[in-house]
């Protein structure tokens, strides 16, 4: 693929070097532990491919001590498989009851971004706007107030490039390395280390992040310049934000002519008609019930920034753009804060089907 570095699915080169000693402070990592987690997920700890990942987990003899900023679903997904990899992880958010549950899954909550900086040799931030991530940067207790030599910031989530060229712009000015990379997955896909990972920008801190990649999600690919990693999000999201309404579609097509949803969800999964988003979310549509994996009102910030980004470039998006109102009914008829899947729901009503 042309600009693409590389892509890694929890593999490596294969070298021979020594095992290292893993120790975090004065304490010794359980080495183990990690061996474990990373056995159920299909890697040999111990290997001569893992010896070589342990170079880059390794610096200056301890373990890389990861930082989160923004602690909702996603940042609490990736700082939960991390602490079962023996990562030391500390996590800092706005919110006190976002705080309090990572707590709860074994995290330490600390009480600014500066702080999470500070101790951290990397910084992984999730965040729901670009206000938040300027903030979080910059502000009075920002990350920019807690930079040291050798940090590396990493920004997953989708936002304008410009406002991930700022923050680049200000922690690059304290010498701090910032790498873009959003993911594609849900929720509950973060929660079970299934995303796939967009990562973009300075090829040592893409080295060094590997093995902590590995831990998030079940595939890498590195796309090369700062900023490719978003290109690539907003690729994927607009088939997303797409498929989601077109899944709730067909399903409401189909439960009006007198299918079984359960029926259509078995059927349409085994031919050519089906996606991913039609496997995941059909069984929610089945069920009629939407935990939020993603929640829809998110979509709206996803669907401006993709389309914004398309009329930069003079590309047409006739399908995204005609998705987005439907996104905002949905939000307002209360729908906002269940999974985006509750597009069926709001279709169901338009065409006045009852279960």
């Amino acid at each position: 693929m042309p600009g693409v570095k590389s892509c890694t699915t929890r593999s490596s080169v294969i070298v021979d070097l020594p095992q290292p000693r893993i120790v975090a402070g004065n304490r010794k990592i359980d080495a183990e532990r990690l061996s474990t987690f990373m056995a159920a997920r299909g890697r040999g700890f111990g290997s001569e491919r893992h010896r070589l990942e342990w170079t880059s987990v390794t610096a200056g003899g301890h373990l890389q001590r990861i930082g989160l900023v923004g602690i909702g679903i996603m940042g609490t997904a990736y700082g939960a498989n991390l602490l079962k990899a023996g990562f030391p992880v500390v996590g800092w958010d706005i919110d006190e009851t976002r705080r309090a549950a990572w707590r709860e899954v074994g995290g330490k909550a600390v009480s600014s971004a500066a702080e999470v900086a500070a101790g951290s040799d990397i910084v992984l931030t999730a965040l729901p706007s670009t206000d938040s991530l300027i903030d979080a940067v910059e502000g009075e207790a920002g990350l920019m107030q807690g930079a040291h030599a050798d940090l590396i910031v990493v920004e997953m989530s989708t936002f304008p490039l410009e406002s991930k060229e700022r923050a680049r712009h200000e922690l690059g000015a304290t010498g701090v390395v910032m790498v873009d990379a959003p993911v594609s997955g849900t929720g509950l896909q973060a929660a079970t280390a299934e995303i796939v990972i967009y990562a973009s920008g300075d090829s040592e801190a893409l080295v060094r992040l590997r093995p902590v990649f590995d831990v998030l999600g079940k595939g890498t690919f590195e796309l090369g310049e700062f900023g490719n990693g978003s290109r690539m999000k907003y690729v994927a999201n607009l088939l997303v934000s797409v498929h989601n309404l077109a899944t709730a579609e067909a399903f409401v097509l189909g439960m009006k002519s007198g299918l079984d949803p359960q029926q259509i969800l078995e059927v349409i999964s085994a031919g050519v008609g089906t996606s991913s988003i039609f496997e995941i979310r059909g069984p929610m549509m089945v069920a009629d019930d939407y935990p939020p994996a993603a929640k829809l009102k998110m979509f709206i910030k996803d669907i401006t920034v993709i389309g914004d980004a398309g009329r930069d470039l003079g590309v047409p998006t006739p399908l995204l753009d005609t998705s987005l109102p439907f996104y905002e009914e949905a939000i307002a008829e209360g729908l906002g804060d269940l999974d985006a899947a509750a597009l069926c729901r709001l279709l169901e009503n338009r065409a006045d089907l009852t279960r």
